[in-house]
């Protein structure tokens, strides 16, 4: 009796599971799978330089510049006076390159940003397909129990299928 109910469902709805387990397979382990090699080395730069190790060695590397290059260290002669115009250009270049990787990485995090958002748009939309039609096979069932219905104009609101296009010119309106 069971198998009847769920084989009446799937024609009603007329989908299997399959299509469903597809969707929920993790849209950023595809995306790493797909990343190029100057993507990976971003990603790689970016989780490297992106830590306290990191601040902590440029921290210590500017300390010794400037101890180094005001004579505070002895046995090693000053290579950049004051002020420091060899560093400033060396932490100019550093924050340029820095930059760049971070932006690569962050635009391959939007893409998959976007893809994911775009996936839960889309399963809101089949739910939301899904609902409308329980709630009619709920509406039959209860005029069939002579219960009547054509009272609520808050149901035959809900009852209506959703429109995919009318919200997107909704949203494109807000958001231009």
């Amino acid at each position: 009796m069971i198998q009847n109910h769920l084989s009446f469902l799937r024609l009603l709805f007329g989908e299997n599971e399959e299509p469903r387990r597809r969707i929920f397979r993790s849209i950023k382990a595809k995306a790493d799978a797909k990343r190029t090699a100057t993507e990976r080395i971003a990603d790689w730069m970016t989780s490297r330089f992106g830590s306290i190790t990191f601040l902590s060695l440029n921290i210590l590397m500017f300390i010794l510049w400037v101890l180094i290059n005001t004579n505070q260290i002895q046995g090693i002669p000053p290579f950049d006076p004051f002020p420091f115009s060899l560093l400033t250009t060396i932490v100019s270049l550093e924050a340029i390159i820095l930059a760049i990787f971070v932006l690569i990485s962050q635009n391959r995090n939007s893409k998959v940003d976007d893809l994911r958002e775009e996936t839960h748009l889309q399963v809101n939309l089949i739910a939301e397909k899904e609902i409308t039609k329980l709630m009619k096979m709920m509406a039959i069932l209860l005029e069939k129990h002579g219960v009547d219905l054509s009272q609520d104009p808050e149901l035959k609101k809900l009852l209506r299928p959703i429109s995919e296009e009318e919200i997107e010119k909704r949203l494109e309106k807000e958001i231009l």
